[in-house]
């Protein structure tokens, strides 16, 4: 039975990760919300929607970079100093970027930032291999992956406020936010104010507070060296999950449901817009539907999975399968002046998506990579998924032009 002291820092823990990994999307949404305003001032150098768009592409194969590095990274330094790291350097990037004068010194920025923005994931894994025990694996990577899907949204919502402020306001200093760079400066201050509170909460290990570490799950790849955190040469480390079959399997996996997920995530605007017939305000709104539904599917198939004792199987394979006709359902329906069912249907898609989503470089990275290299199979389990990524736009878009 854990002591009180334990399950109080746990719960700290959890509201710790999950808040700062909220945090990590002020400095990544930032250029969403402010692209159309960035677009137009580049636009004196000529700088083209082509160019934005190879920013964001360039970023996003930064990304994915990052998350193999970065996973093999944090197990040799740490999920806090990792989780620290990422946003320090993501802070000062960002400052760097309100201030420059250059579109190609922005977009080496950004994809600087990129980089280092992918050091949240895999250090909040390589934490919760450490902190919590197996049976509550699941639930607490259900829990602290809504930090990713809510976090988006809630960051949009928070700096699209601010824009509009700005916009309606005649004079200072109301009106100096109407400025993307006034954005870039407030998201920093915003996530250095967040990295405080991490840096104040945040520990390493039950250790570190007098308590002691969960055993990790005894099918991990490492056997009983999966119980223990200490660093392993590079190649003692990668060995094992390599020649893993399930491993090879998760990847497979991964990349297959990444592509879905970020397909809906580009796409579902476009979609209500041009099926539906919905104007380009009501269908971004109503878009807000779908990571909702996502999140309701994430936690409760956390804590379902929790409930059979991580027998992950049991969930993920029926989700794959309604998800499945769901997609057929999609396709075949026609939505047309019908905007509550596509939504409906949309929303589907995401709650049979997003459950098992969650679990392959979660709880199932947790489940291969015991506390010694969870981090590192959270990163190639997403630097697989972030193939499909790749596809999700430039395949996707070729499809729907044909």
């Amino acid at each position: 039975m854990p002591s009180s002291k334990l399950v109080r820092w746990q719960r700290i823990t959890a509201a710790t990760l999950f808040s700062g990994y909220v945090g990590y999307y002020v400095c990544r949404s930032n250029f969403s919300v402010c692209a159309p305003l960035i677009e137009a001032e580049f636009a004196l150098q000529g700088v083209t929607k082509d160019d934005m768009g190879m920013v964001v592409s360039a970023g996003v194969t930064v990304y994915a970079v990052g998350k193999l590095t970065n996973g093999l990274l944090a197990d040799y330094i740490g999920g806090r100093t990792m989780f620290l790291l990422g946003m320090g350097v993501s802070i000062l990037c960002t400052l760097l970027l309100g201030l420059t004068s250059g579109f190609m010194l922005f977009g080496l920025l950004w994809g600087a930032n990129r980089y280092f923005q992918s050091m949240g994931f895999v250090a909040m894994v390589k934490t919760v291999s450490r902190w919590f025990p197996i049976e509550r694996h699941a639930t607490v990577m259900g829990f602290v992956s809504l930090s990713y899907l809510f976090g988006d949204a809630l960051i949009r919502l928070y700096l699209g406020t601010l824009l509009s402020i700005g916009a309606r306001a005649d004079s200072p200093p109301w009106s100096w936010l109407a400025q993307w760079r006034s954005i870039f400066y407030i998201a920093a201050a915003t996530m250095a104010l967040v990295a405080a509170g991490v840096y104040r909460w945040l520990r390493s290990s039950p250790i570190d507070v007098g308590e002691p570490e969960p055993e990790a799950h005894p099918a991990n790849v490492f056997g009983s060296g999966g119980n223990s955190a200490a660093t392993v040469p590079l190649r003692e480390l990668l060995a094992p999950l390599l020649a893993s079959p399930l491993f090879w399997v998760v990847c497979c996996i991964s990349c297959g449901l990444t592509l879905i997920r970020e397909t809906f995530n580009f796409w579902t605007p476009t979609f209500l817009k041009e099926a539906t017939g919905l104007d380009v305000a009501s269908a971004a709104t109503y878009s807000l539907f779908v990571p909702f539904a996502g999140g309701v599917s994430a936690i409760v198939g956390g804590l379902l999975s929790d409930r059979i004792h991580g027998r992950h199987g049991r969930i993920l394979v029926p989700s794959v399968t309604l998800l499945t006709l769901a997609l057929v359902l999609l396709a075949n329906i026609d939505v047309h002046g019908r905007p509550v069912l596509a939504i409906g249907l949309l929303c589907s898609v995401a709650f049979f998506l997003l459950a098992p989503y969650s679990f392959l470089a979660g709880v199932i990275a947790l489940d291969l990579g015991g506390k010694r290299g969870s981090s590192t199979s959270s990163g190639l389990i997403d630097s697989a998924g972030y193939v499909g990524a790749i596809l999700s736009g430039y395949g996707v878009r070729a499809i729907a032009a044909h």
